[in-house]
């Protein structure tokens, strides 16, 4: 069948970065175009650090476009240097000179899709800004890509930003609204699963060990990155085993789907309310359904232990 090829959309916070990284090492993945957006940093850190990630991994023949600067609103978007770092990178700074270069090629994501004649995986791990644009601007080319998977919402389940709405959801909850309202059948990742999606301290720890033997300075990177992001989280709760990483349960989850249980309900994102902005609704109820909603795949289960011992085989493939 050959390797899956998956065009990325990501706003390059630690977990974003740790899914490309498990793509970098993955034989089965061919990431065949990378979409920066703003979201855990701004727009053009993320392409920054983009490039600086293409160079450490020697990718740099895989295109990078430019996406969203803000969301659909135009609020000015808020970072989240805390969790993520000030690059996206935890506590590295990226050495070098990346210039801001010539971005503005949006149009690329349909190229891509018409390249690879419609046999495109889209995985979205940040706000969901860029994909919509894409769907208004090209709906006939990116409504038949194969399938689409996005890490977002949190159903029946507490949320990150408030009590109800998921951070990517809750960043642009029009976009969210309608990528859903266009799409068809997309796999949601919601806080449900990701937030069981930890890897544990003793691998990233032997992983580490591993890359300063073989002298493989990309993966070097990651320890840091975790530490750093896992240090966040313990702040707030000094009992959790580590940094759930959300984005890369969702690109896992994309290229190893007999791993993940899902259930098809009607999905809605609250786009408007002083309480309830980005709230993700499904209608789990047996016996109705949300007539007027799409129906989509939610992630309701994935198999840990798969998910722990692929991370850690196939991070030490190259």
């Amino acid at each position: 069948m050959g390797s899956k090829k998956v065009l990325f959309f990501g706003d390059f916070g630690v977990d974003d970065i740790t899914a490309l990284m498990f793509s970098y090492f993955d034989d089965d993945t061919d990431i065949i175009g990378i979409v920066a957006d703003y979201g855990n940093v701004s727009k053009q850190t993320a392409l920054k650090t983009a490039q600086y990630l293409a160079k450490l991994s020697k990718t740099e023949n895989i295109p990078l476009i430019g996406g969203a600067a803000r969301p659909l609103t135009g609020e000015i978007p808020v970072y989240y240097p805390e969790i993520h770092g000030e690059q996206g990178l935890g506590p590295i700074v990226p050495e070098g000179d990346f210039p801001d270069g010539n971005f503005e090629n949006f149009e690329m994501i349909r190229s891509l899709i018409i390249q690879f004649d419609y046999n495109v995986t889209i995985v979205n791990v940040g706000r969901l800004t860029s994909l919509a644009t894409a769907f208004v601007l090209f709906p006939n080319i990116v409504g038949r890509v194969k399938d689409i998977f996005i890490m977002g919402g949190a159903f029946l389940y507490p949320g990150n930003v408030t009590p109800v709405a998921e951070a990517n959801f809750y960043g642009d909850p029009a976009a969210a609204n309608l990528v859903l309202t266009l799409a068809n059948k997309v796999s949601i990742f919601p806080l449900n699963v990701t937030n069981y999606a930890i890897i544990p301290d003793e691998i990233i720890q032997e992983l580490d060990q591993f890359y300063k033997e073989t002298d493989n300075q990309f993966g070097q990177i990651l320890k840091p990155m975790i530490d750093y992001y896992t240090n966040f989280y313990k702040k707030n709760n000094p009992e959790i085993q580590g940094g759930p990483l959300h984005d890369l349960l969702a690109f896992w989850g994309a290229v190893r789907e007999e791993k993940i249980t899902y259930v098809e309900k009607p999905v809605k994102v609250i786009v408007e309310s002083e309480y309830a902005r980005g709230q993700s609704i499904a209608d789990f109820r047996p016996y109705k359904t949300l007539a007027d909603y799409p129906v989509h795949r939610i992630a309701v289960k994935f198999d840990y232990g798969a998910f722990v011992s692929d991370f850690q085989k196939i991070m030490r493939k190259k």
